[in-house]
């Protein structure tokens, strides 16, 4: 018998109940940079911060990074197989500055709103990469692959709907970029800020 979409959809949900949210741990490491003022702050930044881009290495200001493992529970059902569960283990690291010392009142006032703005544009990455995270669990827990008694060609009939996932965050992630590192963006207008002694 052929149940309508919205009841096989309805009895689906209920068998595969949806994730409420990804818990990730997350941790934020510094690296120092030393000045006393915005401008040499900024230029400490650029003489310290993290590396990213493998072969054509490209400093930056601040870097999220992440560590996303899988608990999958797969089990055969008639001749084939199916994901009935799956537990996700997320780590996001968040890299910022941290100024070493004491800076004079002025210059670490600046430097408070440059830091605060740093680590909350770091912040939308890691809901970016929460957002990834839930995407794949509602995607793939509850597949289930015919002809697979075995549960291993499910392993990777999953795959494309894993890299769809992850492909789509990296391209959010870089726009997101792209928006607030371009003039007017936030973390333009910050670094201005900072440079400027905020005039």
């Amino acid at each position: 018998m052929r149940l309508p979409l919205a009841v096989a959809l309805a009895i689906f949900g209920a068998a595969f109940p949806a994730l409420s949210q990804v818990k990730a741990t997350e941790q934020v490491k510094t690296y120092a940079v030393s000045g006393s003022t915005g401008p040499e702050l900024y230029e400490s930044i650029g003489q310290n911060g993290p590396r990213i881009g493998g072969m054509a290495v490209t400093g930056t200001i601040a870097h999220t990074n992440f560590d996303l493992k899988w608990r999958r529970n797969y089990q055969r059902e008639g001749n084939g197989c199916r994901l009935v569960s799956a537990i996700p283990f997320l780590t996001i690291t968040y890299t910022v500055p941290k100024a070493k010392g004491a800076l004079p009142s002025g210059t670490a006032q600046l430097w408070k709103t440059f830091s605060a703005g740093i680590l909350a544009h770091e912040k939308v990455h890691g809901d970016q990469i929460k957002a990834m995270a839930n995407r794949i669990y509602k995607e793939t827990v509850g597949f289930f692959q015919p002809n697979d008694p075995e549960c291993q060609a499910i392993r990777e009939s999953i795959q494309p709907l894993l890299g769809a996932a992850s492909n789509d965050q990296r391209r959010q992630a870089s726009e997101f970029d792209r928006v607030e590192m371009s003039d007017g963006g936030n973390v333009h207008q910050l670094i201005l800020n900072l440079v400027n002694g905020g005039r």
